[in-house]
């Protein structure tokens, strides 16, 4: 290839890599580096070790790649003819030990500094009942069910007071598939798996906070998203006491349809699954129950271990909407 050639399909491709490195930063937080803004004590000391890591791993990337540099351009063929053969290096001992060194003093600073860090990201603080409260987290097909205390339930929108020690109890039904909690504000990624308990815990300011399945878990995974909101105790509170009246069985109805039913559906026209317009189902308690908890072709059976009192929400909800009063 002919060295002006050469030169200008370099300069097309490092324009390219430097436009392409821009646009994900401009539409990145934090810069495109960090995960999140910290706001629990664990979720500090893992940017923490992130940051370290990342201190370390970016001197390794410059010196590796500098040290290449030095070699294209010290070894070059330059005028030599092609069929020359090149100086023959032979090895240095002092190089090699130092390679071999250097790596294993680094992995032993970061090994040290995270395994310094971990008993504060895995160990919830010590504290008395009254300012603590455990919540499972439950992921299923394609969302999140949040179990509260005094047994209420809350879809893809967990409530949590503010400023107390919040345990989560995190799993997923033994019939389901691995999901995987990530609150990037508020600490690590935990795998919800069938059968199985994970822990972890926040402790946080007052704010609304983004969640993700972070593991791949079917065709609507994309969409499997929440929010955490942190209230003050007394509000939260008052929405356990809520959740469980009367008055808390048509906001968990709606929560059902928005973050089960509407994941796969639409009332007017297909979306993954067929639309449920004028669905008789949708006022027959027997069939939708059954649909629920069975699931038909392609339909996991999103509904499978709900109680009645999650059937009776969503059924009183789904009256409403055939009956147009709601959309």
């Amino acid at each position: 290839m002919p060295s002006g050639v050469r030169r200008f399909a370099l300069a097309i491709l490092a324009t390219i890599a430097v436009g392409l490195v821009t646009t994900t930063v401009a539409y990145s937080g934090n810069a495109g580096f960090l995960p999140g803004e910290p706001h629990s004590p664990n979720a500090h000391d893992i940017h923490r070790a992130f940051i370290v890591v990342a201190i370390f791993t970016g001197l390794i990337l410059l010196g590796v790649e500098a040290a290449l540099i030095l070699f294209v351009v010290r070894y070059r063929r330059g005028k030599r003819a092609r069929t020359a053969e090149g100086p023959q290096i032979h090895g240095s001992t002092k190089l090699e030990t130092i390679w071999t060194v250097a790596p294993v003093v680094v992995l032993a600073i970061i090994g040290s500094f995270v395994f310094y860090l971990l008993p504060g990201i895995a160990d919830a603080p010590k504290a008395s009942a009254a300012d603590q409260t455990r919540i499972g987290v439950v992921g299923k097909q394609f969302y999140w069910q949040f179990d509260y205390p005094n047994g209420s339930i809350s879809i893809d929108h967990l409530i949590a007071p503010a400023d107390d020690v919040v345990n989560e109890d995190i799993t997923a039904p033994t019939w389901d598939v691995i999901h995987s909690w990530w609150v990037p504000d508020l600490g690590g990624k935990y795998d919800a798996i069938p059968g199985r308990v994970n822990k972890t815990w926040f402790k946080a300011p007052v704010g609304t906070y983004q969640a993700q399945c972070y593991e791949l878990c079917g065709i609507q995974h994309a969409v499997m998203t929440a929010t955490v909101e942190v209230v003050p105790r007394a509000q939260y509170d008052s929405f356990l006491a809520k959740r469980r009246s009367a008055a808390g069985i048509l906001p968990l109805g709606r929560e059902e349809w928005e973050g089960v039913c509407l994941k796969c559906h639409r009332l007017d026209h297909k979306y993954i699954g067929p639309p449920l317009g004028g669905n008789a189902l949708l006022t027959q308690r027997k069939g939708l129950e059954f649909l629920l908890e069975n699931g038909r072709g392609q339909m996991p059976p999103v509904g499978r271990g709900w109680t009645q009192r999650q059937f009776n929400a969503l059924l009183a909800y789904t009256r409403q909407l055939s009956n147009g009063s709601s959309g």
